[in-house]
């Protein structure tokens, strides 16, 4: 069968039986994105000027704010024009890039949150030999491994998605260009797409968040032999936030790449994969800058010496 949809590209549906709320989740998209510009690159820019930032911590952290930074701005203009107005399509090459960049900066999010537990494992169970394990050069390291086996994920993924023989209404039953709404969309078998993605699935998803696990399984046995509640309460509050991002988006991923196959779970998938795209990048921001006290006080810091620049 020929794949009907490369000259025409593709009609995003995403809630058009619902206009009322298409407004409402504009305007909640909307704002979502303006916190996820100004927390993420709040966090950056922090970072980079506070030399108390320079940190293997706060090295991951802005390389997780940098991709969602990218991860929104693929995907949250179209979005938000969709939501806007009548017209929701989007061309076959804005379908496969932002499919690819989709791809990639998930895989990367779910290899990045596993390295920086295991940061978090070695601050807390291995605190007198933390300078020696995680050094700059490693860190760099780590990084690079996660962005590149996102690309690879994707390289390997997306052509395989796009060369499936679609049906010819076009219409993408989701807000944006994920493998499991083009799947859907295929009127052809996809046994081999959904093995595919079932596999990726476990060692992208079921794996790290394994391995994530583990770390704070021995993080909680080191914190409760501390004598005292106040290290306690220390320790935990070095891994709170993150733990607290772990949570937000693996929830949301494992819904929309794990879910079963029936109308009921398509349409909630479909908020859960609203909430992945948009919500998560902005409460990540939201998380490390409200309640990591550092980064709080940096900001402070920031500030003041404005204030001084701008008095003198």
């Amino acid at each position: 069968m020929v794949n009907q949809s490369s000259p025409m590209g593709f009609l995003l549906l995403g809630f058009s039986e619902h206009p009322a709320l298409e407004r409402t989740l504009f305007v909640v998209v909307f704002t979502s994105y303006l916190l996820t510009l100004v927390g993420n690159t709040l966090i950056i820019l922090l970072s980079v000027l506070d030399p108390r930032l320079h940190s293997p911590m706060y090295f991951f952290l802005s390389n997780l704010s940098f991709l969602d930074l990218c991860f929104t701005t693929t995907c949250v203009p179209q979005m938000l024009v969709n939501l806007w107005g009548p017209k929701k399509t989007i061309s076959f090459l804005g379908c496969s890039v932002q499919l690819f960049i989709f791809l990639s900066l998930g895989t990367t999010e779910c290899i990045l949150l596993t390295v920086m537990a295991f940061d978090r494992y070695v601050a807390v169970c291995q605190p007198l030999h933390y300078a020696t394990i995680i050094h700059p050069r490693l860190c760099w390291q780590l990084a690079s491994v996660a962005w590149v086996i996102g690309l690879v994920e994707s390289v390997v993924q997306t052509p395989s998605t796009l060369r499936l023989p679609f049906c010819p209404h076009r219409q993408v039953d989701d807000f944006v260009c994920e493998v499991p709404a083009l799947i859907r969309l295929s009127c052809g078998d996809t046994s081999y797409n959904e093995i595919q993605m079932a596999v990726a699935s476990v060692f992208i998803l079921v794996v790290p968040l394994s391995l994530i696990l583990v770390s704070y399984g021995a993080i909680t046995r080191a914190v409760l032999r501390i004598n005292s509640a106040k290290g306690q309460r220390k320790a935990f509050g070095t891994c709170s936030s993150h733990l607290a991002v772990v949570t937000l988006f693996y929830s949301s991923v494992i819904a929309v790449y794990l879910q079963p196959k029936n109308p009921y779970a398509q349409e909630r998938g479909k908020f859960f994969g609203l909430f992945y795209a948009v919500g998560t990048p902005s409460l990540n921001s939201l998380i490390y800058t409200l309640r990591n006290k550092e980064v709080t006080r940096a900001f402070r810091r920031l500030l003041g010496k404005e204030m001084v620049l701008t008095q003198s």
